[in-house]
């Protein structure tokens, strides 16, 4: 894979990185379908801060492109797509992002190139899908002319210190020779090592579990936190006593959104009951994970009804709209479930957090966000998200209901 020419598609959090790591040892192309992000990007900066401005100039200046344009991914050898797998209303999967990226990619595909698919799928949607549009567009025929890999993401937005070469990457092709070659050229950049699955199907599979077990195991601490809470007992402390066994799992309540766990478990699903199988666990983890909002919300009501406070009305601030600490991410952001349900009480709800954009946020979900707030003129807080600059802050009075969703306030009325 030494003269391989790399096209990388969608230049999100996963694809942005990614170029930037083969950028160091092969010719890379940057594919996006937004001019704008073209546009940031060539300027030098990278509005989700996975790369900082010297990084991407450090890329640009290794030879990488950034474009829009078909012909200039035309000469590329090997494909890798990066797009979004999204849920839609019905929470099933949407493919839409994965079609068009692999119709675009076989109006170019040639003899003897190779696609690989980063996004996380159920297992079988990349020969099933994707393959058959590859051929469609492009005329040839799966595994004689072109092949496919597959590569999970194991990307973490504002992870400074898990970036992704120091995570081990698992790695599979549609045949055994292909594999090898996918296992080499992700080998060639990733230190943390790779792992080469013997089939597409158990590497897109080893992915889609990975965060299932994740939203399964946070969903039996947020019900531990339901149950704690109401035997008046404090979870935290319960988990650092149970933690001190070895192989206690170190999982916290919370909201589960993001792009991921909140995701994935869907995708699975979707799966099994196209095979005639109904999970329960799964979907049990999911249905709970999903309504934590609204609990959360309930329990600030309370909390002010308990200290006087008039509900209709009542101004609260909500501190945090990110889906994860110290990154401006918003995707699938379950705050947003809080901040509406809240709403739904008649409540005068304002929203600050300094990592979000203003405009993303206006667009996501309708909210105009302020940067910073004086937390003396609101009945109630709610602090959502971890961010490093909320840590530690003393904020409310006797006369005010503080919320900590997080649980990283010496001092507050409530938390998980």
């Amino acid at each position: 894979m030494k003269n391989s020419k790399i096209a990388v598609i969608g230049l999100g959090y996963v694809g942005l990185p990614l170029a930037h790591a083969f950028s160091s040892k092969y010719k890379v192309v940057g594919f996006d379908i937004a001019q704008w992000r073209i546009d940031e990007l060539i300027s030098g900066h990278d509005r989700t801060l996975e790369l900082s401005e010297t990084q991407v100039k450090e890329a640009i200046d290794n030879g990488m492109e950034f474009t829009n344009q078909l012909e200039d991914i035309a000469d590329c050898n090997v494909y890798i797509v990066t797009v979004p797998t999204p849920i839609d209303k019905h929470k099933k999967p949407d493919l839409t992002p994965l079609i068009k990226a692999s119709e675009s990619i076989g109006k170019v595909l040639k003899k003897d190139d190779i696609v690989i698919y980063e996004s996380t799928v159920y297992p079988g949607a990349t020969e099933e899908e994707c393959v058959p549009v590859l051929e469609k567009f492009s005329g040839l025929k799966f595994n004689e002319d072109f092949f496919c890999g597959y590569s999970p993401e194991r990307i973490n937005p504002g992870d400074k210190e898990h970036t992704v070469t120091k995570i081990l990457k698992v790695t599979a092709g549609s045949t055994p020779e292909i594999g090898k070659k996918v296992d080499a050229l992700y080998a060639s950049i990733i230190t943390a090592g790779t792992h080469l699955a013997p089939t597409i199907k158990v590497a897109e599979a080893a992915k889609v579990i990975e965060n299932s077990q994740r939203d399964i195991n946070i969903a039996f601490v947020n019900e531990l936190s339901m149950i704690f809470n109401r035997l008046n007992i404090d979870t935290n402390a319960v988990l650092e006593a149970a933690g001190t066994k070895w192989n206690f799992l170190p999982f916290r309540p919370g909201l589960v959104g993001g792009h991921c766990i909140g995701v994935d478990p869907y995708y699975l699903t979707h799966k099994a009951q196209e095979v005639g199988y109904n999970p329960e666990i799964i979907l049990a983890g999911r249905r709970l994970n999903d309504n934590m909002g609204i609990y959360v919300a309930s329990q600030v009501i309370k909390l002010m009804i308990k200290k006087g406070k008039k509900i209709e009305g009542a101004k609260i601030l909500v501190m945090g709209i990110t889906f994860k600490e110290n990154c401006p991410d918003i995707r699938n952001s379950r705050v947003i479930d809080v901040i509406r349900e809240l709403q739904e009480y008649g409540c005068d709800i304002t929203v600050t957090d300094y990592w979000a954009d203003a405009e993303e946020v206006k667009h996501e979900y309708n909210l105009d966000l302020v940067k910073e707030a004086n937390t003396d003129e609101y009945e109630a807080m709610v602090l959502a998200v971890a961010h490093e600059k909320y840590r530690n802050m003393k904020i409310g009075n006797d006369n005010q209901v503080v919320y900590d969703i997080k649980s990283i306030l010496e001092k507050s009325d409530g938390r998980l």
